[in-house]
């Protein structure tokens, strides 16, 4: 059994899993500014796909996430870090990634960061989160919004992704 024949009985778990679960819109939309941008947005958006394969939803905007700002987890080849696990912020895992030197919790004015706190939704990079996985301190993920890219990085461990609702 390869690695792709485990992906795919995995989504399929998940998708049986999510169907039992209550869904509901998270009810926000993010403001972008001007309208090429909102257009070039939904664009890119709805070509991303998430984990399950379906189109990615949006992980916040409050605090306005994603590496280009937009409240998606998208991703291309500017994106080093991958910025494409929409996680919901715990102080165990602020504390652990202000340990390894990303201090996500103190605002960073000169960046337009606004520092993030426990509830928050946050694109992360996928690297952080493996590593975050594996000290014992991973958020929870929402699938919906977090990027199929994810899964180059977490390989074999997709399962590992916390499952939570909306």
């Amino acid at each position: 059994m390869g690695p792709r024949t485990c992906v795919h009985r995995w989504v399929i778990k998940v998708i049986l899993l999510l169907s039992s679960l209550p869904l509901h819109a998270t009810g926000q939309q993010c403001e972008r500014p001007g309208d090429k941008t909102v257009m070039e947005s939904q664009k890119d958006q709805s070509e991303s796909k998430n984990v399950l394969g379906q189109p990615l939803e949006e992980c916040g905007c409050n605090p306005l996430t994603g590496f280009y700002r937009d409240g998606f987890c998208k991703t291309d080849s500017h994106d080093f870090g991958s910025h494409t696990v929409c996680a919901v912020m715990t102080d165990q895992f602020l504390n652990f990634t202000k340990g390894r030197g990303n201090d996500l919790s103190n605002p960073a004015p000169q960046y337009g960061f606004p520092g993030l706190k426990s509830g928050d939704r946050w694109c992360l990079c996928v690297s952080r989160w493996k590593e975050a996985y594996e000290a014992g301190v991973a958020p929870p993920v929402i699938l919906e919004a977090t990027h199929e890219r994810a899964l180059r990085i977490v390989g074999g461990q997709a399962t590992k992704f916390i499952i939570s609702s909306r």
